[in-house]
């Protein structure tokens, strides 16, 4: 309702977004930005804004590293029926802390649990703050997210260019651990990894259609 919300891009081009949820979280941060750095792939971080407000050098190290990051509520309360006052400090509270942390590019926004009903996409919308969604995430599934293997293959069966990854990989290990492996594999497929802000230059967005989980 009310627009602005993609969750995939159609593209010729064989380029991806991967993007992480959560966070950022001491350990795992630094470690998938070596792993990142190792691959020249860039990402876009969706961050709880309690969490960059406790850990902002942490925040801080992200954008430094060239990666994008995004708006991912301040408390990841899930935003349906609650109040337009709790919906406005949700959103603007953590980007507040995104530009104190140095993130100066565009912002974007990906609501807790995907959950985005009523007010909250109107006010993106008056915002200018569009809404991110994706067309894969293994997480979702109860049968896969709990083993590496599996969350490699899912992203592998599904992925076509211009496809928005969702993954956990800073508070859940199986899916810490599927980063590398579908770096190095979907290279060789001839992908290559960019920030949200770069997949949507790259083509058109697609329609949304709600992708499970």
């Amino acid at each position: 309702m009310f627009g602005g919300i993609v969750n995939r891009v159609d593209t010729g081009d064989k380029v991806v977004a991967l993007t992480i949820d959560d966070g950022p979280t001491p350990g795992l941060t630094e470690a998938l930005l070596e792993v990142l750095h190792r691959h020249g792939a860039r990402a876009t971080f969706f961050l709880i804004g309690a969490d960059m407000e406790r850990h902002q050098e942490l925040a801080r190290s992200i954008v430094i590293a060239g990666h994008q990051i995004g708006n991912h509520s301040f408390s990841h309360r899930r935003m349906v029926l609650k109040s337009p006052a709790f919906i406005r400090q949700e959103v603007d509270q953590t980007s507040r802390i995104i530009r104190e942390v140095g993130y100066s590019g565009p912002m974007m926004f990906r609501p807790p649990f995907g959950k985005k009903l009523l007010y909250l996409p109107l006010y993106l919308r008056t915002q200018r703050i569009p809404t991110i969604m994706w067309d894969i995430e293994p997480d979702s599934y109860d049968s896969v997210a709990d083993s590496t293997d599996l969350i490699v293959t899912h992203v592998l069966g599904r992925v076509k260019p211009g496809s928005i990854i969702l993954l956990h990989a800073m508070n859940r290990q199986p899916s810490f651990d599927a980063v590398e492996p579908l770096l190095t594999q979907l290279g060789r497929q001839g992908y290559r990894f960019v920030t949200i802000s770069e997949l949507l230059h790259a083509g058109h967005t697609h329609p949304l259609s709600e992708p499970g989980g």
